[in-house]
């Protein structure tokens, strides 16, 4: 990379244009370790998968969608494969009216090509410039793009964090409620109670969301779906390809098209 990652925040949070971009690109493997912005910032990359992480939240991030990071919120970035990163940056103003959640959003072609055509745009640039027009033209999209399921929320209880941890490092993990109230000592409906509250979710919804989330990972790499299919607990690739197609609309050969 050519400037260090702390040079570029310090750059970011500096500067007084309302909107701005910035081109990163990180090698596989790599790691952002936590930290925040003074501004908001839309995380998406032109190429690879990235995994970020909030406090309470993970997403899993194709190129065809965006993290949606509100000012101040500490988060982290893990690259699964070269990732060529592309993010915006927006100074806090209430009259802009920007989410104050973190969210997955979709990003639509003629967002990522802004994206693409603001990276070139010299700073300062002056107000109603092309520049600026480009700048004001990336917050309308922003402003509109809808939500996806592209999130694991993390309990704070930390009884269920054992169950999430573990389905985490083996998503193949089969265990029912009834296996995890023995070895927990909680009864199956307080389970259930706990993840609703945690997390939104039931049992069963968070560990299919884990597992759909971690599948992105793996075909992002080239696995097999076969492979991806077995080692996630699915008792075959259809049923694994019916479910990914259900969550996410196309099944996963396609999905990175």
């Amino acid at each position: 990379m050519l400037r260090s990652l702390d040079k570029l925040l310090i750059e970011i949070d500096e500067a007084a244009l309302m909107v701005i971009s910035s081109a990163t690109d990180y090698p596989a493997g790599c790691t952002i370790e936590p930290h925040s912005h003074k501004k908001h910032q839309l995380i998406h990359a032109i190429q690879g998968v990235m995994v970020v992480h909030s406090a309470m939240n993970q997403w899993t991030v194709p190129p065809s969608r965006g993290i949606w990071m509100p000012s101040g919120q500490i988060h982290s970035i893990r690259c699964v494969g070269p990732v060529k990163m592309r993010s915006v940056f927006v100074r806090p103003d209430g009259s802009l009216d920007m989410p104050t959640e973190s969210r997955a959003l979709r990003i639509s072609p003629l967002l990522r090509e802004l994206i693409q055509a603001s990276i070139a745009i010299a700073e300062p640039y002056e107000p109603d410039s092309r520049a600026s027009r480009v700048m004001g033209l990336i917050l309308d999209e922003l402003k509109v793009l809808p939500s996806l399921p592209l999130h694991l929320p993390h309990p704070s209880d930390e009884r269920i964090q054992i169950i999430c941890a573990t389905l985490q490092r083996d998503p193949g993990d089969g265990s029912t409620l009834s296996d995890w109230s023995a070895r927990l000592g909680l009864d199956e409906k307080t389970i259930q109670r706990l993840f609703q509250k945690g997390t939104g979710m039931t049992f069963g919804q968070w560990r299919q969301q884990a597992r759909l989330l971690l599948a992105l990972e793996r075909i992002a790499v080239g696995e097999k779906i076969i492979d991806i299919a077995g080692a996630l607990g699915y008792e075959s690739p259809s049923a694994f390809t019916t479910m990914f197609k259900k969550q996410f609309g196309t099944t996963p050969s396609n999905f990175f098209k």
